[in-house]
């Protein structure tokens, strides 16, 4: 299918004599949410990019023009930089960046740059993106069902543990600059650090919902990895570093909430174009799926088994720890085939 590349009046309006005619094009693989193209202009090569129609299009590119100019504050930079933008026909022209291998410890310098980038927002940026969501009580419903179904007994305290966590994410500080999507794929590993693409569903929230994607295996994306724990550690102390740099303060509060909020999410088990009003985890006993390099329910036990470790020894989450232990062990003796989910990113 060709696609005519967008650059319309508009754009070139606001871009002046920097980008000139584009000499030529190539076509690059995008979601189908997007159309983007390699161009190689006159003084400089650059992304082009356009937000495709669809009933959130708008917003989808406003929150990648506001998020992409808050995180143009970080120096070194954590983004590609914005060369221009035609709101009318939903077009970004940015930086093009050579994207290399990543090394086999990535996770590090990633935790380090998403901590930069969250850095970025300030108090007064608030209500410049939308706040965060997190999961809510249909969500606590749902995931309760799931147990019922698995034959794992829900205790009272473990359900009001739900209940409370929801609320707790409901209230969590924090102005960071989310990306929305920090999915292996969204980075890029560059000769000059981490830069980060793709800010279509950013917010405002803790970095710490962000920041739990490593152990909870990236929640919302393709690729899930199930790294080691020294890796674990390093990459988290990494964040914590960066973010004590960047700030001169420490990031509040610890993981486990974070994690238990994504275990809640079933749409969180399909690609975003799927996400819509379906109960995924109601699915789960009858049907299985792939989505990238893990099935549904390798996803879930995956992030059953990081839950319950991670709650044990937490007072407000104890009940939540032996139910998600319960759920994952009835998973894997009803499905003795499932396989962990990958140990390294493809």
């Amino acid at each position: 299918m060709g696609w005519r590349l967008p650059l319309g009046d508009e754009l070139r309006a606001e871009s002046g004599p920097e980008l000139g005619q584009p000499r030529r094009s190539r076509r690059l693989d995008s979601s189908p949410r997007s159309r983007v193209w390699r161009v190689e202009f006159p003084g400089v090569t650059a992304v082009v990019k356009q937000i495709v129609d669809g009933p959130d299009a708008d917003e989808r590119y406003g929150r990648e023009v506001a998020a992409l100019r808050l995180a143009a504050r970080a120096q070194p930079p954590v983004v590609p930089a914005l060369l221009a933008t035609g709101p009318r026909e939903r077009v970004l022209v940015l930086e093009h960046l050579d994207h290399r291998r990543p090394a086999a410890d990535w996770m590090v310098d990633y935790a380090s740059g998403l901590a930069r980038l969250h850095a970025t927002a300030r108090p007064e940026d608030v209500g410049v993106l939308p706040r965060w969501q997190g999961p809510n009580h249909a969500d606590v419903e749902s995931f309760l069902r799931l147990a019922g179904s698995l034959e794992v007994p829900v205790t009272p305290g473990a359900a009001d543990e739900l209940d409370d966590l929801v609320s707790r994410l409901d209230r969590a500080p924090g102005h960071a600059l989310l990306h929305g999507d920090p999915c292996p794929g969204n980075d890029l590993h560059t000769a000059t650090g981490i830069k980060f693409i793709d800010f279509e569903q950013a917010s405002l929230g803790s970095g710490l919902m962000e920041l739990a994607y490593l152990r909870i295996g990236f929640p919302t994306c393709w690729c899930v990895t199930s790294a080691s724990e020294p890796l674990l550690e390093r990459a988290e102390g990494a964040y914590r570093a960066a973010w004590r740099a960047a700030t001169g303060t420490e990031i509040q509060g610890g993981l486990a909430d974070a994690c238990a909020g994504w275990l809640l999410r079933g749409d969180a088990l399909v690609q975003r174009a799927h996400r819509d009003r379906t109960d995924h985890l109601a699915r789960v006993p009858n049907r299985d799926w792939k989505w990238g390099t893990a099935t549904a329910r390798q996803r879930l036990v995956h992030r059953l088994g990081v839950v319950s470790r991670m709650t044990a020894d937490h007072a407000s989450l104890s009940g939540v720890s032996g139910l998600s232990a319960g759920m994952r062990q009835r998973m894997l003796a009803r499905w003795p085939a499932l396989r962990p989910v990958p140990a390294e990113r493809p």
